[in-house]
């Protein structure tokens, strides 16, 4: 007997899989970076107005969005005059003031005076709901309004 023995053929070394985590997580890095999550469902037909004099708004301050329009395809149910849509949920004129309270109370008291309210409006909406909507905003005391356009010439809007 020998004291040493012949290596046997062994085939393939393992899979190495020291590397493995690494390229998780830089996958789930990616993903978390690149994915937009989705803000609300589109229930009305929002076609925007157009506006030459246009700003941005900044992303930094808190923004809560309205929608009016008359309801999208397969909405048709709730008729074919201009709804309010907050959130993802047709709503009443007296349902924005319970809708900004609870947009408030869900985030930080110091940026509370910050709030603006974004109106999204259809083109072809009538100015009655968005008066009444403003003076829903009046009550509660939310005083800053955007109106959401897209950039263009205005003149098409006559059209």
């Amino acid at each position: 007997m020998s004291k040493f023995k012949k290596k046997k053929d062994g085939g393939l070394p393992p899979v190495n899989t020291a590397s493995l985590p690494d390229i998780v997580f830089m996958l789930l890095f990616f993903f978390m970076v690149a994915t937009v999550m989705r803000e609300d469902t589109l229930m009305i037909q929002n076609s925007l107005p157009l506006a030459n004099q246009v700003e941005k708004l900044d992303k930094k301050n808190p923004i809560a969005y309205i929608y009016m329009g008359k309801p999208a395809a397969g909405y048709e149910k709730y008729g074919k005059t201009a709804r309010i849509q907050l959130n993802d949920k047709f709503a009443r004129v007296e349902d924005v003031a319970a809708f900004i309270a609870a947009e408030r109370a869900a985030m930080r008291e110091e940026l509370i005076p910050f709030l603006t309210v974004s109106l999204k409006v259809d083109r072809d909406a009538k100015m009655g709901i968005v008066g009444d909507v403003k003076q829903e905003l009046r009550k509660v005391n939310a005083l800053k309004i955007n109106y959401t356009t897209g950039a263009g010439d205005a003149l098409t809007n006559m059209q």
